[in-house]
């Protein structure tokens, strides 16, 4: 596959173990970064790493903040968990970012964390939240796309009863500032997760570490496309990548690994501390060096 001739680059912040000036401070540079077009936090409720005691903060709220600290970038979360926020009300949460944003915000949204990752697993049960199997997680997300998006673009106010999410006189008011409403992101790898990919997704992102995987995910993105008589190019394919500020070679090279396999989206996940002038660094060290 020929690379990217226009790939966009963004960066990711996880907003743990951090305090909220210095994320701030990240944005507000990479908001003056032509070469940086997005940027995103996770979310999370409680440390994935590091100290599992140590400070994090929730995403939305957070993502709502630097909506009205930045002009330029695009924003969003990678990916929110639909297993934490009801989705009428999630819908609500990102108009008012979109809307607070100026009309920036990507809609990131993932069935929620694997039952795998003891870290991630522990924050349902710390605050009240249920934790289904993955069956019920990956068919719970679909419906929430649907929702939502019916939220967003519906001018009358609407039931919905569907197998796990149950809506009576569903109204959203105001709609976000983009039209017909702001590109939906979902994130995952699994086969059933994939499905909904194909359905709903204007973009898919996919962690990054093993670019073969990631290529074979893309194919059954593009079967399950041509399964629904979708065009499976109107899916932006997107990858997030861990950057090294010791060794920029290795992400250089997963970056020409990426794009060289139809990966036009770059997501590159920055560590903590972050240096001085980071955004600066990753236009200059990381992204114009392309060329």
């Amino acid at each position: 596959m020929a690379p990217i001739e226009h790939p966009s680059f963004g960066i990711m912040t996880a907003p743990m173990q951090v305090g909220y000036d210095d994320i701030l401070r990240v944005w507000r540079e990479a908001d003056e970064v032509s070469a940086i077009e997005h940027a995103w936090l996770f979310d999370h409720l409680m440390p994935i790493g590091g100290d599992p005691d140590g400070p994090i903060f929730e995403g939305w709220t957070l993502l709502a903040a630097l909506a009205a600290q930045t002009e330029r970038l695009r924003l969003g979360l990678l990916v929110t968990s639909n297993r934490f926020r009801p989705p009428a009300m999630l819908a609500k949460i990102a108009t008012t970012v979109d809307i607070v944003s100026g009309g920036r915000l990507d809609f990131g949204i993932g069935a929620g964390s694997r039952p795998g990752h003891p870290l991630a697993r522990r924050e349902y049960a710390a605050h009240g939240l249920p934790y289904h199997d993955a069956a019920h997680a990956v068919a719970s997300l679909a419906e929430a796309c649907t929702v939502i998006r019916r939220l967003w673009s519906e001018g009358e106010p609407f039931d919905f009863h569907g197998e796990k999410v149950q809506l009576t006189g569903a109204f959203g008011n105001p709609k976000p500032l983009q039209s017909p409403y702001p590109p939906i992101l979902i994130g995952g790898r699994s086969t059933p997760t994939l499905r909904v990919v194909a359905e709903h997704a204007d973009i898919w992102n996919i962690p990054g570490g093993d670019i073969d995987d990631a290529v074979r995910r893309s194919a059954l993105v593009d079967r399950f496309c041509a399964e629904i008589d979708r065009d499976p190019a109107t899916i932006t394919r997107s990858i997030a990548l861990p950057v090294s500020y010791d060794r920029p070679d290795n992400t250089r090279r997963e970056i020409a690994e990426a794009l060289g396999a139809g990966f036009s989206h770059v997501v590159l996940m920055l560590p903590s501390p972050y240096p001085d002038r980071v955004a600066h660094w990753v236009a200059d060290e990381l992204i114009d060096t392309r060329a």
